[in-house]
């Protein structure tokens, strides 16, 4: 198992707050990689109509939710498991799949590797080469993938890369998981901010293979943490009953439950979110691109990973620097195969992006030395 060195998470303002004694309400998050826009207006404007909900108990199978959330995604709602976050999806799958050997392609996120190894499993790392821009190679991946794997974790579009796999390039991993008795987990938490969202996504392909799960949450693209909202996505109605039957019921709040139905139909916000990002994401590599001190990575989700070039400058004098100003940016050195010299950013709004390429690229009356 890799070991993790300690970071400041997306979310951990409080920490920020007593070690840099900086207010967290004046901190703007470049490391949470949450929609800028805010929760959905249509969600800001009913939601309050729906308070009386919380004197009933939800609907123990969601049926109006997984309905609307299949309506979403295209595909049937018999195919949709909710849970208390993908965190409860991601946890209630590795507990029924029991996988002993677990194959995970980093860097990336560690909750993965934490969940495996709390149901007594180990992990394998295959490391997404620097030299290929983080890019996986398929055919070499596949030559690597073994029988006494059981379990492989995608994230896609990946987090803290920001590269992505193609549904053509899955379908190949996914037929070589079938020969060796592989079940595929894809986190899907960023697809939804990209560009070619239809050439990415793994969802069509439940249809043809029994042997992958797709998570999926409100989280970053609903900015809506604090809701503990996600769903999984799965062609394997075995599967589905069996977590279903493991599953504590109500997980999901009744308000919850509403807000999520709400939001999913919010068309307005989604074409401007994705419209947003889709911009800025163009904009800011574009300027990074650009520039001697820096090299950044082609993004595909709603993040960029940007490696430090210049001599005796690395990615915790950039972060120190960054949260300085009230700005809080991803040291990436955390994550396995990584050093010091990356860190990690969102894309906010054009105002946002702006000051905090000034600080980072010096361009704001002060050195980046």
């Amino acid at each position: 198992m890799i070991q993790h060195k300690d970071h400041f998470h997306g979310s951990d303002l409080e920490k920020i707050e007593q070690v840099y004694g900086i207010k967290k309400e004046t901190i703007t998050s470049f490391s949470a990689n949450v929609n800028p826009l805010g929760i959905s207006p249509a969600l800001r404007r009913t939601l309050a109509e729906k308070i009386d909900a919380i004197t009933t108990y939800p609907d123990r199978d969601y049926l109006s939710l997984r309905r609307c959330i299949a309506q979403y995604v295209g595909t049937d709602a018999e195919n949709i498991l909710v849970g208390n976050g993908s965190t409860e999806l991601i946890s209630l799958f590795i507990q029924t799949e029991h996988p002993k050997k677990a194959m995970v392609i980093g860097p990336s996120y560690s909750e993965y590797e934490r969940e495996i190894a709390l149901g007594g499993g180990t992990t394998l790392y295959y490391p997404l080469k620097e030299t290929d821009g983080f890019v996986l190679d398929t055919k070499d991946f596949i030559a690597h993938l073994k029988d006494d794997i059981d379990l492989l974790v995608l994230c896609n579009p990946n987090n803290p890369t920001s590269t992505c796999i193609t549904n053509k390039s899955m379908r190949m991993i996914l037929d070589a998981c079938k020969q060796h008795g592989i079940y595929v987990m894809a986190d899907e938490t960023y697809v939804e901010f990209a560009d070619n969202m239809e050439q990415i996504t793994s969802i069509p392909l439940t249809n043809y293979y029994n042997n992958l799960v797709i998570l999926r949450g409100t989280s970053k693209f609903f900015a809506a943490p604090g809701l503990r909202l996600g769903y999984a996505v799965t062609g394997n109605r075995d599967l589905a009953k069996t977590i279903n039957t493991r599953k504590n019921p109500w997980t999901i709040n009744s308000l919850a439950a509403i807000a999520g139905e709400i939001m999913f139909r919010d068309s307005a916000y989604i074409e401007e979110t994705k419209a947003l990002i889709s911009s800025e994401r163009k904009r800011m590599y574009t300027l990074f691109d650009a520039q001697t001190d820096f090299k950044a990575y082609p993004p595909s989700g709603n993040f960029m990973l940007v490696k430090i070039l210049r001599p005796g400058l690395d990615a915790q004098d950039l972060f120190n620097r960054t949260i300085r100003r009230g700005m809080m940016i991803r040291d990436c050195s955390t994550f396995p195969f990584l050093d010091d010299k990356f860190i990690r950013f969102c894309f906010m709004k054009p105002e946002q992006n702006d000051r905090l390429a000034g600080c980072i690229l010096g361009q704001d009356g002060e050195g980046i030395g």
